[in-house]
């Protein structure tokens, strides 16, 4: 069977959202988040936890004295805000901005080795334990994150400076880690490189991108296994001998196509199977592709939280087992479902079913912008399903769960994350196969594209997630195929032109039209959002009684403020009537 992955993202450059809901959220990460992450990693913020991130490569750059500060991977955080700069850039050119960019790459120009070597953890500390320590250190981990940026920016501003650096640092790593006879048979510790080399081959066709991709995740828990000879050679600690996961911790403690449920750490378990979907698709491994379906089907199915949140545990960041799903100690890093969100959309492209869209969606509106205030300076890291204050400053177990958001983390790598997916939000709405046009999350704005040579214009327009009309008006006349998702939450909806009903037939989870659609026609589609009660599967103890309330994609919540301090002793009646209303000057603008 030939794995086929003809779905893709249209352009940002071709996509103009001026939805109310996500607008506000890409106006916010454009003229606030990018901003202010800029000074936090700068360390200009009163009261936050310092980054040390641009301090870092100034002193490895040689322009200023002084060892290395924070977490061994702060460079990511750089490269997470050049990525979320250069989406911004390609939907909205801002010259202050890309000058700004522009300055920090060429910082990292200047302190990159003369054999392409560039991290500076190694760098300022000593560059003879570079690649030593790849289990822990995170190398090869901010290699990923440098190169995702280094294409985000060579696709927003034809720049090829940050490109070149990134082709030679993994020119460096391809040099000293591999198949061949002398060469280091390592793999990340974190993963995030292997999906990160698909995106540099997509730019370059250089094939030895791919190769090395497979090569990372084909060597992945292999025997004799490198993380342990590692330890031995460079006398390295190993942090997690005594937990029950083990090198599994890392995904590393069998090979990948032999793991039968996500384990270790969530994050770094959740970018792997990202990858190992990428590279299943360019290598047309369908053993590969088998293990991806696998693991989604174990994660979604049996330790997936309500509002898509994944890694159950503080211990690890991670995994626990099948149906442990506290909502008191939950761990549910922001990264974790937007890790989540990147697995679902390759899956999507791959197999083009809306199953992997619908768990996206939960992850995106409910795990994930949970994780930012409405001001865009104020994360959380853990998104917690239940929150008792005092617990969280008396009880040790629940020390990591915070009552309010945070301004910053020494850790921070989340709120980078949320800024560059949020800033890339058009290309998870609307993609695109040879003659067909995804709609995947109702998102409004104006798409501009082409099927086929020939040219598609749409106007999107809608109020959701607060209300379940979608009108879909095209500005050409075109011939082509409109696949529209419906909902899994969804059981009710009507799709109409003109007030007559459209025909269109149902394909894994898409409402799909084929006519020749004619200038100013317009297709609503009509969802009604009922509020339905969620209740978990029983194996889940700590669900036991309890249900969440939705209305269409929202996971809605208790606050202490609302209903006072005993939140544990309310009770809602089962066959309730819900009534809902819109407050405009709440939050925004929601419905409760």
């Amino acid at each position: 069977m030939m794995i086929e992955k003809s779905v893709s993202s249209i352009e940002l450059s071709s996509i103009v959202i001026d939805d109310k809901f996500w607008g506000n959220y890409m106006e916010l990460i454009r003229n606030h988040v990018i901003p202010y992450q800029w000074e936090a990693l700068n360390d200009r913020i009163d009261g936050a936890e310092k980054s040390y991130c641009m301090q870092n490569f100034r002193r490895a750059a040689g322009l200023e004295e002084g060892k290395f500060n924070g977490c061994v991977f702060q460079d990511s955080d750089l490269y997470k805000w050049l990525e979320a700069v250069a989406y911004s850039l390609e939907m909205h050119p801002d010259g202050k901005l890309e000058e700004l960019a522009d300055g920090a790459i060429d910082l990292m120009e200047k302190a990159q080795q003369p054999d392409g070597y560039l991290d500076t953890l190694y760098i300022i500390g000593g560059l003879d334990k570079k690649f030593t320590n790849l289990m822990d250190n995170h190398e090869l981990y901010c290699m990923g994150h440098m190169i995702e940026a280094a294409v985000a920016y060579y696709n927003a501003t034809e720049k090829d400076k940050l490109l070149n650096i990134a082709k030679r640092f993994v020119q460096c790593g391809m040099d000293n880690i591999g198949r061949e006879e002398g060469k280091i048979k390592g793999y990340p510790g974190h993963e995030v490189l292997e999906l990160a080399l698909v995106k540099l081959y997509d730019v370059t066709k250089d094939g030895r991108y791919i190769d090395f991709a497979e090569y990372l995740i084909d060597q992945r828990g292999k025997t004799p296994l490198y993380f342990k000879e590692e330890i031995k050679k460079n006398g390295n600690n190993f942090v997690w001998k005594d937990s029950y996961t083990q090198f599994q911790y890392y995904q590393a403690g069998i090979p990948v196509r032999e793991q039968k449920a996500a384990e270790g750490h969530a994050v770094r378990a959740v970018y792997l199977y990202a990858g190992m979907a990428d590279v299943a698709a360019k290598t047309n491994d369908e053993t590969l592709l088998a293990a991806c379906e696998e693991l989604w089907e174990n994660i979604v199915k049996k330790q997936m939280y309500v509002t898509g949140g994944i890694g159950s545990t503080e211990y690890g960041e991670a995994f626990t087992f099948d149906y442990d799903l506290p909502n008191d100690t939950i761990y549910a890093e922001t990264c974790a479902s937007i890790g989540l969100i990147f697995f679902a959309k390759r899956m999507f492209e791959i197999t083009k079913d809306a199953r992997y869209v619908h768990v996206m969606e939960r992850a995106l509106y409910n795990g994930v912008i949970s994780g930012m205030s409405l001001d865009g300076k104020r994360f959380f890291y853990v998104n917690p399903l239940e929150v008792d204050p005092e617990a969280c400053e008396k009880d040790h177990n629940k020390k990591h769960v915070k009552p309010e958001r945070q301004k910053w983390f020494g850790c921070a790598c989340c709120p980078p994350n949320v800024a560059r997916l949020l800033s890339s939000i058009g290309n998870y709405a609307y993609e695109q196969d040879c003659n067909r046009l995804y709609i995947n999350l109702f998102i409004g704005g104006h798409i501009k594209t082409e099927l086929e040579g020939s040219p598609v214009d749409l106007k999107v327009k809608t109020e959701y997630p607060w209300n379940g009309q979608v009108r879909i008006t095209h500005n050409l006349s075109s011939s082509y195929e409109l696949a529209i998702r419906i909902p899994d939450w969804c059981d009710d909806y009507s799709l109409t032109i003109g007030g007559k009903d459209v025909k269109y037939e149902l394909e894994k989870g898409y409402a799909v039209i084929r006519k020749d659609f004619s200038a100013g026609e317009c297709i609503v589609l009509d969802m009604s959002l009922p509020t339905k009660l969620i209740a978990a599967n029983p194996r889940v103890r700590e669900d036991i009684g309890k249900i969440a309330v939705q209305r269409g994609p929202v996971v809605y919540c208790l606050e202490q403020v609302d209903n006072g301090p005993l939140l544990q002793s309310l009770y809602l009646d089962s066959k309730a009537e819900f009534e809902v209303k819109f407050e405009k000057d709440l939050l925004g603008g929601l419905m409760f």
